[in-house]
């Protein structure tokens, strides 16, 4: 799976639940400041990225410290690295 995948994969998530648009979904963009997420959002992007990816996300130090979507974005490509099966799983969606 490409990197670009994931990436893309990740913004759907806003595209789809947040309505944000595709053009606005840039790397240096802050999660609450920029894109306008609250902290209800955060529960439900939450959701969604782990529908998306098929895992279960439980609080750790590296989510605490996402802070843009290009964060968001370097948290998924790490953990797909780490975890050649959700590669798999994203390709059969």
């Amino acid at each position: 799976m490409q990197s670009e995948d994931i990436i893309a994969a990740v913004n759907a998530v806003f595209v789809e639940q947040f309505e944000i648009d595709p053009a606005d979904l840039l790397p240096e963009k802050e999660i609450f400041r920029d894109l306008g997420l609250d902290s209800l959002d955060i529960v439900d992007m939450m959701v969604g990225l782990q529908r998306t990816f098929g895992i279960s996300l439980r609080q750790n130090e590296e989510l605490r410290q996402i802070v843009t979507l290009g964060d968001l974005h370097a948290f998924f490509l790490k953990l797909v690295k780490e975890n050649p099966d959700l590669a798999a799983k994203l390709q059969k969606k």
